[in-house]
């Protein structure tokens, strides 16, 4: 009965992958594509979920860019005994367009491969890890990168790559800044690469935004009033996991163009098994997530595309156009703010260039500043050329530092004021005065109220701060 239930759950398993094959591309919302738990099918899978992305001129080698996309949101430091990780089933890539037609030219692969040193013990480590071989770790985690190119060309940079273990606590990982230090490794190219558990640097009002777009220090404007209240960080305290890459320009750039298009994405084989103790997978890699400007599939794209967002790829994001002129978020502000100036909420080829095809001409400044020509794509796109900021500012270049976001982005950015006074039509004087961009009083000065991350970010790469340990959550 056991070898004739084995046999027909192989038959079943082959028979799902070749199924699978013959309709990947046809259904691709079938395929638990999203992104950010910002869509229904991901927020069941966290080890696939896109968390953000990070691109950026490296401030103490401007030789290079930095590139950052973490998964695994809102991780609670003190969930052992079996705490987050990278899963060994995913694919995850950072995806690179250095020619404006909204494909990848190069893209870096991460997978991952866990051991387990003694299947005897319920810990995740049975004394105080002080290095990265230590075997007093149960489930170290390493890693594989490889670079493909557009031709299909691969390239192994990287085999067996460490990463740090998770920050448990004083006794378990005593000297936690050198093993994340120690988990930095140059690969093949020259790159420098980092992959491990670290302290989420988005910082936003989660409680409030998602309480009927509720900003406590409008509150008072707001259509159901509250007193007014500073902003609270309801991602301090929590972790995530997160890939860095630190590329020479010289790799990764060309002379066609000096803006790079970015985005972070991750795979799962199309069929998934799960058997007594074990699970399998099969059939074609499938993407179920993928993210590059912050915030797009949480507010832009409703719940009905959510998921069908995520199953495509940027090239073909032309089909949510009308998501960006007329943004539902623009609507609740006029509903929800009726005495802050009325906001338009049709019409907004303002957010398609900001957001889908970047912004060309400066007058006075630059004749490109990031755009990637007409082609509309959800991409997080650098102008690699910009010089790195002495005095970086927190809105970026609504404050007229030209190497924030939507230049890139930073780990310091304030996306979600940015991004807010964006669609309120709060541009602020100086994208007024530059590009013609509408600027309402006050739209201009709103906010969630928090305005910088709750840990001081390295000055080295990969520039993250360490994470929270679960002692100290």
């Amino acid at each position: 009965m056991r070898k004739r239930s084995a046999i027909a759950g192989l038959f079943l398993l082959v028979a799902a992958a070749a199924l699978a094959t013959v309709v990947r591309g046809v259904t691709p919302d079938g395929a638990r594509a999203s992104s950010h738990r910002e869509a229904p099918l991901i927020s069941e899978d966290p080890g696939a979920d896109n968390v953000d992305v990070y691109a950026f001129r490296s401030p103490d080698r401007p030789d290079t860019v930095t590139l950052i996309a973490t998964y695994i949101p809102l991780e609670e430091p003190a969930g052992g005994p079996n705490f987050a990780q990278f899963d060994d089933d995913v694919t995850y890539a950072i995806n690179v367009d250095n020619d404006g037609d909204a494909k990848e030219d190069v893209s870096y692969q991460f997978r991952f491969k866990t051991g387990l040193r003694n299947p005897n013990s319920f810990l995740y480590n049975t004394g105080p890890i002080t290095s990265l071989d230590d075997t007093d770790w149960n489930r170290p985690q390493s890693y594989t990168v490889t670079k493909v190119t557009r031709d299909g060309k691969r390239e192994v940079l990287g085999t067996n790559v460490p990463t740090p273990p998770v920050n448990v606590g004083v006794r378990s990982t005593p000297n936690y800044g050198a093993l994340m230090g120690s988990a930095v490794s140059t690969l093949s190219d020259g790159s420098k690469v980092f992959a491990g558990q670290v302290d989420d640097p988005f910082y936003v009002d989660l409680g409030s935004i998602f309480d009927l777009a509720g900003l406590r220090p409008f509150n008072p404007f707001h259509l159901l009033p509250l007193p007014a209240a500073a902003g609270v960080d309801n991602v301090s305290g929590y972790n995530t996991h997160a890939i860095a890459l630190q590329v020479p320009i010289a790799k990764i750039g060309t002379t066609k163009s000096k803006v790079l298009g970015i985005y972070a994405s991750a795979s799962r084989q199309a069929v998934t098994v799960r058997l007594p103790g074990k699970e399998r997978a099969a059939g074609p890699e499938i993407q179920v997530s993928r993210l590059g400007n912050p915030l797009i599939n949480e507010v832009i794209i409703p719940l009905g595309q959510k998921d069908q967002w995520n199953g495509t790829d940027p090239e073909d994001d032309k089909q949510f156009r009308e998501r960006y002129r007329s943004p539902e978020l623009a609507s609740l502000v006029n509903l929800l703010y009726p005495a802050l100036p009325d906001t338009p909420t049709t019409g907004r080829d303002d957010l398609v260039a900001v957001l889908l095809t970047g912004i060309g001409k400066v007058p006075g400044v630059t004749e490109n500043f990031n755009s990637t020509g007409p082609r509309e794509a959800d991409l997080l796109r650098l102008n690699f050329d910009v010089p790195v900021t002495a005095a970086p500012k927190r809105l970026g270049v609504l404050e007229g530092d030209l190497q924030g976001f939507p230049n890139g982005r930073r780990l310091a950015d304030d996306v979600v004021d940015i991004e807010l006074r964006a669609v309120a039509c709060g541009y602020g004087p100086i994208l007024q005065s530059l590009l013609g961009l509408c600027n309402f009083t006050p739209n201009n000065t709103i906010g969630d109220g928090v305005d910088a991350n709750d840990r001081a970010f390295s000055p080295a790469f990969p520039y993250l701060a360490a994470p929270t340990s679960g002692y100290e959550s």
